[in-house]
């Protein structure tokens, strides 16, 4: 019972505490922060076309430069301002025991603007110049298509090509033929005319088996020892038996 007392004396007891305050320095800091992002957006991939319906599409790389500026400054602005030099003269106010005029702390002429003086404000204009490149590569994903596709491109270029070809073969033979043929009837471009290079290449032969048109001289007459000679009997007529 006794120790069950005391220990709510103890609790309900009052307390005397001893508080000193001291003043402690308080350290703010306050600054800005500005956040940029570049966003880059892929565009659409490159198709290239090969004619039949036949469209490929690679792998993209796209480049973008960007430049970017920022310029903070205050308002108003102002580089100096002027500052007031106030008269601190004291020499009357109080009385020394003598009855002399002495300072008494106090400006003779307070609020009295002697001159006024130029102080520099510190203002500063912050500007920030950002450059950069961003790129993205885009790649097709089924590469299996792409093969596929190109290989079909492959071929229907070499279509394209044999098309060409056949057509170009066609053009020359009928080049070839109208050419000759009017070189047979003996028309042809004049020299000078900037068509004749249609026909310049083109050559006239004879065919193969026929012979081309030409001249034999025919002796219209013999001399007295050619007609001689032919009138003698050969030593093979003289041999021969006589027919029955």
């Amino acid at each position: 019972m006794k120790r069950a007392l005391a220990v709510l004396l103890f609790i309900a007891g009052p307390v005397n505490a001893q508080v000193s305050g001291t003043a402690a320095p308080v350290a703010n800091s306050s600054g800005s922060v500005t956040n940029m992002a570049i966003q880059n957006v892929p565009g659409r991939q490159f198709t290239n076309t090969y004619g039949s319906g036949i469209s490929c599409q690679g792998a993209t790389l796209n480049i973008s430069p960007f430049v970017n500026g920022q310029t903070g400054w205050a308002s108003p602005y102002e580089k100096y301002y002027d500052e007031n030099v106030y008269d601190t003269l004291d020499l009357v106010g109080a009385f020394d025991p003598e009855g002399n005029p002495q300072p008494d702390g106090i400006p003779d002429n307070p609020g009295n603007v002697l001159y006024t003086k130029p102080v520099r404000t510190g203002q500063k204009q912050n500007t920030s110049i950002n450059a950069g490149i961003t790129a993205t590569i885009s790649i097709p994903l089924d590469r299996h298509h792409v093969r596929s596709c190109r290989k079909a491109a492959e071929k229907q270029i070499q279509i394209m090509e044999a098309t060409l070809a056949d057509r170009r073969l066609n053009y020359e033979i009928a080049r070839l033929k109208n050419c000759s043929e009017l070189m047979k009837q003996g028309v042809i471009f004049n020299p000078s005319s900037p068509y004749a290079a249609i026909c310049a290449d083109v050559v006239l032969i004879n065919p193969p088996g026929v012979l081309p048109p030409h001249i034999h001289s025919i002796p219209t007459s013999l001399t007295n020892a050619e007609t001689s000679d032919a009138a003698k009997p050969t030593q093979q007529q003289l041999s021969s038996p006589a027919s029955p």
